[in-house]
């Protein structure tokens, strides 16, 4: 006969009934974000969820789902609201529809630098955590892209050279651009971009030379003028219930890593214009300077959106240019 001691067996069966808990002591988060590996706003969440890991200890870890493999863009923060993911990455414009508040940093030659796009931003941000909040999502942080510029097949001096034209949109503000001058507007992905061209879908656009060189402008087409057009922002943000979900040191471990996240891509957006022109040169684009005519209609058509915009966004959205205009 096997004798077993008692305080033995009750010991291992006491490690056991612990070891499921153990086990699931961590929390799993998805996160989703449209845009490829290599672009400068996904290295940027790559390295705040690095951060926040590294701070969580083993608590809390975080899959990214890039290049819109999980979700697209225009799926993203109702994802984030379902609980569908617990984070998540958007072009703020790309949400207009929504809300106006989401298309300050749309509207042509409002910002023209990165001193400028920090500025609105930060008067911005307190009416997109609003909202945010209403829908039950916490903003992390914001980072603007590299100023936009207007891409063609031949070189445009005026906007009148692109009356009647078929001009990509990703935007309500893109759409309406194209309006204005006369261009037909043609809603495209990012990711479809390339086919778009080459089957001539569309013929020109405005984004900026990250996307360009993300979507290897190169091949489709052969001019490229940075214009300053606009520079958009992405924001990353979290389901609040999600992050309350974690302890508190955990939650401002997050902050604070949101915090360095803004600055640093801030660094890493400035660093892009210079690379990302400099690669769409060196594969073989014309990047050209706008003429003082061009400037001058993207600010006439720039101005007459801002007209529009205030009167949609209402107070909030007048307050914001108030604001800004006398900073």
């Amino acid at each position: 006969m096997i004798t077993v001691n008692r305080r033995a067996l009750l010991g291992t069966a006491g490690l056991a009934a612990l070891a499921p808990v153990a086990a699931q002591a961590q929390t799993r988060w998805q996160m989703a974000t449209a845009y490829a590996d290599g672009n400068l706003h996904t290295r940027n969440i790559k390295t705040f969820l690095q951060e926040v890991e590294q701070a969580a200890n083993g608590r809390l870890s975080v899959q990214l789902h890039s290049n819109g493999s999980l979700l697209k863009m225009t799926e993203i923060k109702r994802g984030v609201q379902t609980g569908q993911v617990q984070a998540g990455e958007i072009l703020l414009t790309a949400y207009a529809n929504e809300d106006p508040i989401y298309d300050a940093d749309a509207l042509p030659q409002l910002v023209t630098s990165f001193a400028q796009a920090k500025k609105l931003a930060d008067l911005q941000r307190p009416f997109i955590e609003a909202r945010f909040a209403r829908q039950g999502l916490t903003l992390l942080y914001m980072v603007p892209w590299p100023p936009a510029g207007l891409y063609a097949q031949n070189p445009v001096t005026s906007l009148e050279q692109l009356r009647g034209s078929r001009f990509r949109t990703y935007s309500p503000m893109t759409n309406r651009f194209a309006q204005l001058i006369g261009a037909q507007p043609t809603l495209v992905q990012s990711a479809e971009l390339a086919q778009a061209f080459a089957t001539g879908v569309v013929q020109s656009q405005v984004t900026s030379a990250a996307t360009g060189v993300d979507t290897q402008a190169w091949d489709y087409a052969k001019v490229f003028i940075p214009l300053g057009f606009t520079q958009t922002k992405n924001a990353v943000f979290v389901s609040r219930r999600a992050l309350e979900g974690l302890p508190a040191e955990l939650q401002q471990a997050i902050r604070a890593a949101a915090a360095r996240a803004e600055t640093r891509g801030y660094e890493l957006s400035e660093a892009a214009t210079r690379e990302t022109e400099a690669t769409l040169a060196r594969n073989g684009m014309q990047v050209m300077q706008p003429t003082p005519q061009l400037l001058e209609d993207v600010a006439k058509v720039g101005a007459t959106m801002a007209d529009e915009w205030a009167q949609r966004a209402g107070p909030d959205g007048q307050r914001l240019l108030q604001q800004y205009r006398a900073a």
